[in-house]
């Protein structure tokens, strides 16, 4: 008899425990229901591998694109952040191997105006790639710069060779992939001509000056 009494205790006591744990439970449900505290829960994730590859990262310093030994060199791309043309030309390293209507865009700067302002310069290229874009010119680089009477530095349909170990040859190789690239604005952006201001040639009466840039005028 007692022993049964003790049984019947223990099961009393074991079902007493097991109503409270769950009752616990169930305010703990309802609490966080009904946003107890009204503080928001910071959950702190691990990301997979995968999601650490998708993630977006942001480089500070210049990119290199490498594309490869059989196509164009590769090209340091500056930051955005410049204030002036100086220092985009300063932070624009191009390789010495230059494809052939890049090459024919650099020479032309180089030859007829390594000597004027930056400034100078890419306008010089502006009339070169406008020329180029123009149904009224021949449709490359080198065709502009080689067509005939146009360019005083070209003889008999050759372009000279630059002096390649010279600052002037690595300005203009930026300030042709700057003006190629459409980086950097410039007062004659839409120019087809130029002359030195200290010629005054007759066809130049028939067209609009655009800007004076230094000892150069350019024209649409």
């Amino acid at each position: 008899m007692t022993a049964g009494f003790l049984r019947v205790g223990a099961i009393v006591s074991a079902v007493t425990l097991f109503g409270a744990t769950v009752g616990t439970i169930a305010e703990g449900a309802r609490a966080q229901d009904q946003g107890v505290g009204d503080q928001p829960q910071m959950i702190e994730e691990t990301p997979s591998e995968d999601a650490a590859a998708d993630e977006v990262r942001f480089v500070a310093s210049p990119v290199v694109q490498d594309i490869g030994d059989d196509a164009a060199p590769a090209i340091a791309l500056p930051p955005v952040d410049v204030s002036n043309l100086r220092e985009l030309v300063a932070q624009t390293e191009i390789d010495d191997t230059l494809s052939g209507d890049i090459k024919c865009l650099a020479q032309a700067i180089y030859f007829e105006s390594r000597g004027e302002p930056l400034a100078g310069q890419l306008a010089v290229a502006r009339v070169v790639i406008n020329r180029a874009e123009s149904a009224a010119f021949p449709d490359s680089y080198c065709s502009v710069v080689k067509q005939r009477a146009q360019f005083s530095f070209v003889r008999g349909g050759r372009i000279p060779e630059p002096n390649r170990s010279s600052a002037a040859w690595q300005r203009a190789k930026a300030i042709a992939h700057i003006a190629e690239s459409e980086m950097w604005a410039s007062d004659a952006d839409d120019a087809l001509y130029f002359h030195a201001t200290r010629v005054n040639p007759r066809w130049a009466r028939t067209k609009v000056a655009r800007a004076t840039i230094d000892s150069h005028i350019f024209y649409r």
